[in-house]
């Protein structure tokens, strides 16, 4: 990037004193030495002086709890550094305690329904919901899962589970009943929270059956909990013994002071789930202090969120920006909920949304911005987004387009905060800055007490050329460990195995002279479409179910400023790939896995290359198609194969 290049946005003077990190820069300017409203000299100080920036982030914040003890807990290592080890913080009370003046909940759905929570409304649901679940047994440390749309019935079973101790996990009711199993499966929940049924392009599709399925085959499960959302008293007979309707629950109590079980900041809050590239999806264990400050400080240090905003984000429960999303209770705000297809009945929904209900705050993928620039959405000839002050993107990197298309045709007056970072931290490595300006491509700045650097294959840092995105410093929301590994294997080869005691990520980047970042996409095989990280293995494991094919490749094709799912077959002798078998092949992966697993193109092969020692090599398919060169093929068994993959005709189009 150009040293001179131009910003497409900029703060105003006013709107830079007037946000949350100007006054949080005047709170710690003895500390940090540097009152000057200047994101570079603040960023410094956060990743030099940790301690000081993490203890005033918890006062500046409000956090509710006790801070009692040291900050940090350091050791020779990241992995093994501790956050606050004496604190005792419960996640429900701070997202419950810092009430706004407005509504708390404001729930939209494709079928045209709107639905608003109080603040009151809220804490009454969840005061009757706890006491359910300590009717059924659940503590500190039990697991509660939930196969749910984004309701506001969701958050507040999360916020009563959590009010326990309890330990929260989630998916989307578009996952298949495997995909859901073979997550939930793993943890072995006692309660499982699901609704009747979920709406999403024009249709209804019922929640029940796969629901049953679950409560039969997870003998953990104690009872599942139906909420009531399409119809106000479904049948839940399917469901036997274990089935307990939403509204009979809740009406045996009344609501009270809810009890908060105060527990240590590193105890588990959150499970979830990574893409399952080389077998079932790992459970990644996220702490209650590590996702509370972290969010806090992203949601009001980076992006300027303030009592009594309206916060949207675009996102189902299966991915962690619903976990973010909801942090934003602990801010005051009120949360923006929306279930349903982003383009039905048209392409203008969420922008009706945005403007009907005042948003300031609106997040979504960049897929999403792109599917808007191609079908021609202009909000600001037809919306009133004088409210909007923020736009987020996150999910894949966003084109240098879609900032063009933002500004020409959302609003030009508006921060938009590309961010990026994942499920393995529930947070983000890069994303805003409100006192900054926006370059197009580029990610703002690196985020606050987070030592981002880009290092080549050596581990040497690198600025202006692309290379690992890596984090040298420990943070609060790196997770406690992954479920079933305790003797953390698994979780120090996942991200500490490339570069010693440095954190790597995984993402192509490249940092910026304006100190921002371009991202390029993933460095490894996880698949990435539209955003949604997809593991081969979890098509893999669908694939095999059909009798024609014998086995599988997959990779991610770099196409129209996104990655697109290919999947290539070696079919058995005899067999043909037409068009029915096709048709089979991707109706069983949708059914089973989710629709964004499903293949854009299936290809037959005649062999598919493979290691000495057996295993089908991804990446050097995917260089093949891309047109670049294959390292190591002397660790391959047969790397002829790898000429059936280039030039292919069906990749062009």
């Amino acid at each position: 990037m150009s040293d001179n290049l131009q910003p497409m946005w900029a703060p105003s003077q006013a709107r830079i004193e007037a946000s949350l990190l100007a006054k949080f820069i005047a709170a710690t300017s003895k500390q940090s030495g540097n009152a000057a409203l200047d994101y570079d000299a603040i960023w410094n100080w956060s990743v030099s002086s940790p301690i000081q920036f993490w203890d005033a982030l918890w006062d500046f914040c409000g956090v509710i709890g006790d801070k009692s003890g040291p900050v940090m807990a350091q050791t020779n290592t990241l992995i093994d550094t501790q956050f606050f080890p004496d604190a005792k913080i419960n996640f429900a009370e701070n997202l419950l305690g810092h009430a706004g003046e407005g509504p708390c909940i404001i729930f939209r759905s494709e079928d045209g329904s709107r639905t608003e929570w109080s603040w009151d409304d809220l804490k009454q649901t969840v005061s009757k919901l706890q006491q359910v679940l300590i009717a059924q047994g659940i503590g500190q440390g039990d697991r509660v899962a939930a196969f749910v749309p984004n309701l506001p019935e969701t958050i507040a079973a999360m916020l009563a589970v959590t009010s326990l101790g309890a330990v929260w996990s989630s998916c989307s009711p578009d996952f298949g009943l495997n995909g859901v199993k073979d997550r939930f499966g793993q943890i072995e929940p006692k309660i499982l929270f699901t609704a009747d049924a979920y709406h999403y392009n024009g249709k209804t599709h019922s929640s029940l059956a796969v629901a049953a399925q679950l409560a039969q085959d997870l003998p953990s499960v104690q009872k599942v909990i139906v909420i009531p959302y399409v119809e106000t008293s479904a049948d839940i007979s399917v469901l036997g013994a274990k089935g307990l309707h939403w509204a009979d629950a809740l009406a045996t109590y009344e609501a009270k002071e809810i009890a908060y079980t105060r527990v240590e900041f590193a105890s588990p809050l959150y499970i979830m789930f990574s893409s399952g590239t080389t077998g079932l999806p790992k459970c990644i264990i996220h702490s209650v202090g590590g996702v509370l400050l972290q969010h806090l400080k992203e949601h009001q240090l980076q992006c300027d969120i303030k009592p009594n905003d309206r916060l949207f984000y675009f996102t189902t429960c299966g991915w962690m920006m619903w976990n973010w999303l909801v942090t934003g209770l602990a801010s005051g705000t009120t949360l923006v909920l929306f279930d349903g297809s982003p383009f039905y009945p048209d392409g203008n929904i969420l922008a009706d949304i945005a403007a009907s209900e005042g948003v300031t705050q609106f997040g979504t993928s960049a897929k999403y911005i792109d599917a808007c620039a191609k079908a021609g959405i202009k909000p600001v000839e037809t919306h009133d987004l004088s409210a909007l002050r923020t736009i987020l993107s996150t999910g894949s990197p966003l084109a240098p387009e879609g900032y063009d298309y933002i500004y020409s045709d959302w609003k030009s007056d508006v921060c938009l905060s590309s961010v990026a970072g994942g499920t393995d931290i529930v947070a983000c490595f890069v994303g805003g800055s409100p006192i900054s300006p926006v370059y197009r491509g580029q990610c703002q700045k690196r985020h606050l007490g987070m030592n981002t650097q880009v290092f080549d294959e050596n581990g040497n840092p690198l600025q202006g050329e692309p290379g690992e995105l890596v984090c040298t410093s420990a943070h609060p929301s790196m997770p406690v460990g992954f479920w079933n590994d305790p003797d953390r294997k698994k979780y120090s080869a996942a991200y500490f195995e490339k570069f010693d005691n440095v954190w790597h990520h995984g993402d192509w980047v490249e940092l910026t002279a304006q100190g921002g970042m371009t991202f390029f996409g993933r460095s490894d095989a996880v698949l990435n479409p539209g955003g949604v990280r997809i593991g081969t293995a979890e098509i893999y494991r669908q694939v095999e179910r059909i009798e024609e094919v014998l086995e599988g490749l997959v990779i991610g094709q770099q196409w129209d400023n996104d990655v697109r799912v290919v999947l290539f077959v070696r079919l058995r002798d005899g067999a043909t790939l037409d068009e029915a078998l096709i048709k089979r092949i991707k109706t069983e992966i949708r059914q089973n896995a989710t629709p964004r697993h499903v293949p854009a193109k299936v290809i037959a092969v005649a062999d598919i290359p493979r290691t000495k020692s057996g295993k089908i090599t991804e990446l050097a398919v995917r260089d093949v198609v891309h047109g670049r060169a294959v390292k190591n093929t002397e660790a391959m068994a047969n790397p002829e194969a790898l000429e059936l993959f280039k030039g292919l005709a069906e990749l062009q189009s």
